[in-house]
């Protein structure tokens, strides 16, 4: 009987199995980090509350800036339509710029650094990194702020104003949010790499350098009253990157249809261009490394492990678990980008704010009708200038321990007492800081032409530094929050941009409170505090520093479980 011969099963092709394979595409991203989002916020009520109040805020900010931006078109003033569109759009994209760099940071929900071992092309991880952080609350809020801007163009010109209104918006936010990308990730690949930190710390002096002469011109601006200057201003910059996209709908209000194609233009290579610029640092950002150059050839290490752990600047330190400690924070604070971030920010901010503040009026025109008698002619006043400036130094510590995130466990394990630990961790950090406000007060007093100040200005330094170290070191052991495991040091988690800006706010006010006495002492003393103000200040910063690490390190050596959990990222 004959066999039946079956014929042997052919395999599937490859070409039929890859044709399975759908392409990857932004809105993959966009899935994903919604789903990411939905994760993360399951068992962490803290994170929810944080997520809501952020919708809100959002939310206020958002219904704020719209009818700001709607007035002209609500009052029916073209006048003052395109001043707002320019100026309030040029703001805006500012703020995207700057912000995240010195407060808030950027969503790193979906890390760049998890894709790299994906076979994706550039194209494809930028927008879809692109289209995902689009989906944010930020965003969302400048996009029904700026929806203002529609009202105003439908008002003034009609539907087709309003028409061209909203794609200009649209387009704005593009141009904010990929500034905001490009920015942070070219800062985070520079300040990995310790041999052009120089180069980034003058970058963002510029940066804030750039507010002084933009307050001195806004001033002179408006005690004029010449409107025709600011409307020539504000067409200037309507034809740049910073007010393109927000003046188009006015332009077609006004007459000039023919702009908007132009406009159009600048705004898509504006939005071409920082996507290029961001797809060469977010390369770097996926291998986790910038490269540095050769590594220099020395001799051999000098001494033992324990001198090798001090730097020479703690040489005097007690070789003893305080002095490790200190050492070992002291080479965190200086390799590490995210820490070293914090403090380029601290130089860079404590210098121009006390001398925009003390001498930036002085540079009005004499005709311009504010009374310049008052600038700087008070040791208060200078005193309450400079106790923004002390605050704002201590504010870095106010999450100190989510910079160690789970390496903290090492310390956990070692049994370091609370208070040891944070008396520690605020010495070394007053390594950087406490020359900084020197530097400060010394350029302030020889700018004021008051050398005889020196000792008020150190000494509200002092005083309000050593205060918000005192408060930041309770807020960090109550409201520690976890970091993204990413070389990017302005990345922040799901929720904890939030988190940081009221934080920061809640140590702002507490610790400027903390820091009255010293201002009334000031008011009270009269000239005898030219002579008190530096032992007083040395004293009462020093106090309540120490006073804060001894009543938080019982609170740390009681939640030290809690802590570690919170400052864990979850994976």
């Amino acid at each position: 009987m004959a066999v039946p011969v079956t014929a042997p099963e052919v395999p599937a092709s490859p070409t039929t199995d890859a044709d399975r394979v759908r392409p990857v595409s932004a809105r993959h991203f966009v899935k994903l980090k919604l789903r990411v989002m939905g994760n993360n916020f399951r068992g962490q009520g803290w994170r929810i509350a944080m997520f809501v109040g952020g919708v809100i805020a959002g939310l206020w900010f958002a219904v704020l800036g719209f009818f700001l931006l709607a007035a002209p078109g609500l009052a029916g003033e073209p006048t003052y339509a395109l001043m707002v569109s320019a100026f309030g759009g040029g703001l805006l994209v500012l703020g995207w710029l700057l912000l995240p760099l010195v407060f808030f940071g950027v969503d790193e929900t979906l890390d760049p650094a998890r894709f790299a071992l994906l076979p994706l092309s550039r194209r494809t991880l930028v927008t879809g990194l692109f289209a995902a952080a689009l989906v944010s609350v930020p965003a969302v809020a400048a996009l029904v702020a700026t929806g203002g801007l529609v009202l105003t163009a439908g008002a003034l010109g009609g539907p087709a104003a309003a028409l061209v209104a909203a794609v200009g918006v649209v387009a704005g936010m593009l141009v904010c949010v990929a500034a905001s990308r490009a920015m942070t990730s070219a800062f985070a690949t520079m300040l990995r790499s310790r041999r052009v930190r120089d180069l980034a710390a003058v970058l963002l002096a510029v940066a804030a350098a750039l507010f002084g002469p933009l307050q001195i011109a806004v001033m002179a601006a408006l005690q004029d009253a010449d409107w025709t200057r600011l409307t020539g201003v504000a067409r200037v910059v309507g034809w740049t990157p910073f007010g393109a996209p927000w003046t188009m709908g006015v332009d077609v209000a006004e007459g000039r249809a023919w702009a908007v194609p132009v406009k159009l233009l600048v705004t898509a290579a504006t939005i071409g261009a920082l996507l290029w610029w961001w797809s060469r640092s977010l390369e770097s950002a996926m291998v986790g490394a910038a490269s540095s150059g050769p590594a220099k050839q020395r001799g051999g290490p000098v001494g033992g492990a324990v001198t090798q752990l001090f730097p020479g600047a703690l040489g005097w330190a007690r070789r003893g678990r305080f002095g490790a400690l200190m050492a070992r924070e002291c080479r965190y604070w200086w390799r590490d980008a995210r820490r070293r971030a914090n403090l380029i920010t601290i130089a860079v901010i404590g210098l121009f704010v006390p001398l925009m503040v003390n001498v930036g009026g002085t540079n009005l025109p004499s005709d311009s009708g504010l009374d310049l008698s008052t600038v700087g002619s008070s040791p208060v006043l200078v005193s309450v200038s400079l106790v923004f400036v002390g605050v704002l130094a201590s504010i870095t510590l106010a999450n100190q321990f989510g910079f160690d995130g789970s390496a903290y466990a090492a310390n956990v394990v070692a049994g370091v007492p609370g208070r040891l630990e944070l008396r520690a961790r605020m010495a070394a950090f007053s390594v950087y800081v406490v020359p900084m406000l020197a530097v400060v007060a010394i350029v302030l007093g020889v700018v004021l032409g008051r050398p005889a100040w020196l000792g008020v200005m150190a000494g509200a330094l002092l005083a309000s530094y050593g205060a918000g170290l005192a408060i930041n070191a309770f807020v960090s052991v109550l409201g520690a929050y976890s970091l993204p495991e990413t070389s990017n040091p302005f990345a922040m988690n799901t929720g904890a941009g939030v988190a940081k800006g009221f934080l920061t706010l809640l140590s702002m006010i507490a610790s400027a409170v903390a820091a009255l006495p010293m201002v009334i002492a000031a008011a009270l003393l009269g000239d005898a505090w030219l002579w008190l103000a530096l032992p007083f200040g040395l004293a009462y910063g020093l106090g309540a520093a120490l006073l804060g690490a001894y009543l938080a390190g019982d609170v740390l050596d009681r939640r030290t479980p809690e802590l570690l959990t919170a400052v864990t990222p979850r994976r």
